[in-house]
């Protein structure tokens, strides 16, 4: 099952650092969680998706061993 690891705001809303979900998809899996974890609906359309190091898309399938990290936009300068 993949693991979804949440940094920043995203982790500040999902109260954890990191969880394992049940799911083929990156969407799948953001479905699971936001409906586990309300405060991150309003996080998550804003933040970029990374599966395994690289930006995807939500349709992204992921397998067992994948990481998912979910990173909201950042601000500096």
């Amino acid at each position: 099952m993949p693991t979804i690891r949440y940094w920043a705001g995203a982790k500040a809303a999902a109260g954890v650092e990191s969880e394992v979900v049940d799911a083929s998809t990156v969407s799948a899996a953001l479905e699971l969680v936001t409906t586990a974890r309300p405060a991150l609906a309003g996080v998550v359309p804003h933040c970029a998706l990374l599966v395994d190091g690289r930006r995807v898309g939500a349709d992204e399938p992921v397998g067992a061993a994948t990481l998912i990290e979910v990173l909201p936009p950042f601000a500096g300068g």
